[in-house]
């Protein structure tokens, strides 16, 4: 567990917050498969845990030689609200590490690469919204969502917090990179379903990328609260 002292905690939303990815991913793979292209779990987890939709979009063009059109995000949205709405659950521990950081005042926010408007839908569907009013930011805040480090420096400002100062929980590549890009120490999580069989290679993926230290269980990061007291 990282042992310097922060001042304020970062988190990701997807695969940190909310189990969300083992839904997002198999979902995403249906539509791609519409496309033609067929790709593996792990393969899906190297490539787009993390992406930002347009990237997800140049891989389909790159691969096809067709651009997807509005129906391509619409229809991966629908499929995914609909199983968030039966399915999605809090990663276990969350609130635990939440109620210890509230009762410390110490600040804490989200920031997700989704758009606002599927981050708006899963945190009600959990029924976060309140708990992160005001502190749930979006790629959507930016000109340029992760790897870049604009969105970890944006809701450093917005907490009043140098970005040296802030820890990042993170489970994708591309947000650790952007958390380092933005001068702040991260933890990566593999303790989302999605990595069930691939969190010691995504372990390794994520500390080659910058991660200080990497926890599967979200009760771990209560180290933070103590740390930080």
């Amino acid at each position: 567990m990282v042992r310097e002292k922060s001042k304020a905690l970062i988190l990701d939303f997807d695969g940190v917050v909310v189990d969300s990815e083992v839904i997002a991913l198999a979902e995403l793979q249906a539509c791609l498969a519409e496309f033609g292209i067929e790709l593996q779990l792990g393969e899906m987890i190297a490539r787009f845990l993390g992406a930002s939709f347009e990237s997800i979009e140049a891989f389909v063009h790159d691969t096809t030689g067709r651009m997807p059109d509005a129906s391509f995000r619409e229809g991966w949205y629908a499929r995914l609200f609909a199983r968030y709405s039966r399915e999605l659950r809090i990663m276990p521990g969350v609130l635990s590490v939440l109620d210890r950081l509230d009762d410390r005042e110490y600040p804490y926010c989200i920031a997700s690469g989704s758009s606002c408007r599927r981050l708006d839908f899963a945190l009600k569907t959990v029924d976060l919204s309140e708990r992160f009013a005001g502190r749930a930011y979006s790629a959507d805040s930016v000109e340029h969502g992760k790897p870049a480090p604009d969105l970890f420096l944006f809701a450093a400002r917005k907490m009043n917090v140098r970005p040296e100062d802030c820890l990042v929980v993170e489970d994708a590549g591309a947000g650790v990179s952007a958390a380092i890009g933005a001068g702040m120490r991260v933890v990566g999580f593999v303790g989302g379903r999605h990595l069930t069989n691939h969190r010691e290679e995504h372990a390794a993926r994520l500390r080659t990328a910058g991660a200080a230290d990497v926890v599967t269980r979200f009760d771990d990061l209560l180290q933070i609260a103590d740390a930080s007291a």
